[in-house]
């Protein structure tokens, strides 16, 4: 059977699944992913707040830069347990890979936080000046602490997900949001907005609020809905949650590549700080207009055999709009007047930034269906594939660079998000092409249940 074959409606199940109920399960995760954005903005304006506050909130920018590394095996945990955790002995299979993940993200804070080689990162990888080390040192020793929170936190959401009560992720990120605003306020009147461990603290606090709240939930499921032991659910050890997990941990630490690459090689265009604020302004932008459609590889693990026909049609329907909304950003007058009055951006950098967003709609265009077909690749098991795909992402983005910054100089952050366009492009088509030649392999055992 091939992957055509396979897409196409068979036997229609008894019950269709209403687009009611898929919009249900999936609007309160594209809020609460939206509304992570605002948790920054919550801290960068505190710590603008601050007496010098370019430094502070370097300081911060760079500390939760490397966080964004660190982080990474974490939040994986949240696709792992919705596509494997079943029930209460799969779940402490699942607890059992999650210790092991937050006893390393914890042995290596420390190693950063407190021996030599947190200098030498943080001095010749982030290229932090002398006087600014030890701030942005202090500042990660207190986010390393949100990894774990973090990593808590996604645990609980993959149980919270697959039950179907989506609706507590976006509550749990209302009240970090609450907690972190009226810690910001408290910094504000008392005048101690004086470093970014201020920012890392809010942060942290946050953090510890959502993963209570996951938690809570979280357990209720586990004592009153999961049962002891799903017949037929064939995940019960370490072993078979890591053969999944390790894929998974490793196609992140490649994508982590891809951002230091372009900011480097954007170093060498003609004019360097125009090209990487112009890239980081429509990369943000982008990020912002996608985010919200980053869960459907969610509506795929969790939908998508019970009634295919309809998940690919809920796609089909989601998939433009990323692109829309940056295209009216980039061809509108919307996107003038964001960046002008609410982002502060002079007409030069505007101008640039307009041309990169561009560029990014293909992007836009390309992420729903490649989330769509890592959720399936993530309910057959195959994980594996994904490591290759994003290899291959990373190996396009790295020539297109190279071959731009020779070729065209003076292309600014376009040559950026062309690059990172053209990765995304060739990790899909990577996925395509195998997808199709395994899909007449049955599915690895522990996909199912």
């Amino acid at each position: 059977m091939n992957l055509s074959h396979e897409m196409r409606t068979e036997a229609r199940p008894p019950r269709q699944i209403r687009f009611s109920k898929l919009f249900a399960f999936f609007i309160p995760l594209g809020i609460s992913a939206s509304l992570v954005t605002i948790s920054h903005v919550i801290i960068n304006s505190t710590l603008a707040r601050a007496a010098q506050p370019e430094a502070v909130i370097a300081s911060y920018a760079i500390a939760l830069s490397l966080l964004g590394i660190t982080e990474k095996p974490a939040a994986l945990l949240r696709q792992t347990c919705s596509a494997l955790v079943r029930d209460r002995v799969s779940f402490r299979a699942m607890s059992a890979i999650a210790l092991y993940v937050f006893a390393s993200i914890f042995a290596l804070g420390l190693i950063i936080s407190y021996t030599d080689l947190g200098r030498l990162v943080f001095r010749y990888f982030f290229g932090v000046q002398e006087n600014g080390l030890q701030e942005t040192i202090d500042a990660y020793r207190i986010l390393m602490f949100v990894s774990i929170f973090s990593g808590i936190r996604c645990l609980y959401h993959g149980i919270i997900i697959f039950n179907k009560r989506t609706t507590w992720l976006t509550i749990g990120m209302i009240i970090r949001l609450v907690g972190m605003y009226a810690l910001a306020q408290y910094y504000i009147m008392t005048g101690k907005v004086n470093s970014g461990s201020v920012g890392a603290v809010i942060f942290l606090l946050g953090m510890v609020i959502e993963a209570a709240v996951s938690v809570w939930e979280g357990r209720k499921l586990l004592k009153k809905v999961i049962p002891e032991k799903v017949e037929g659910h064939p995940i019960s050890t370490k072993r078979q949650i890591f053969q999944f997990y390790r894929p998974l941990l490793y196609y992140s630490l490649l994508a982590v590549v891809v951002g230091p690459a372009i900011n480097a090689m954007l170093g060498k265009s003609s004019n360097m700080e125009l090209a990487i604020a112009s890239y980081a302004i429509a990369f943000s932008l982008a990020q912002l207009a996608q985010s919200f459609f980053s869960y459907i590889h969610q509506i795929v693990l969790n939908f998508y055999r019970t009634d295919r026909t309809q998940v690919i049609r809920f796609t089909l329907m989601l998939s433009f709009i990323p692109a829309l909304l940056v295209g009216m950003l980039a061809y509108t007058p919307v996107g003038p007047w964001f960046m002008e009055n609410q982002m502060g951006v002079n007409e030069e950098l505007m101008q640039a930034s307009l041309e990169a967003l561009r560029v990014f709609m293909i992007m836009n265009l390309i992420f729903p269906w490649l989330d769509f077909f890592n959720g399936i690749v993530m309910l057959r098991g195959q994980t594996k594939i994904m490591v290759w795909s994003q290899g291959s992402n990373v190996g396009v983005t790295l020539i297109v660079l190279l071959i731009c910054i020779i070729a065209a100089p003076g292309w600014n952050g376009t040559i950026g998000a062309l690059a990172q366009s053209l990765g995304f492009l060739m990790e899909l088509a990577v996925v395509l092409l195998v997808l199709r030649r395994v899909s007449k392999e049955p599915e690895r055992p522990l996909a199912r249940g």
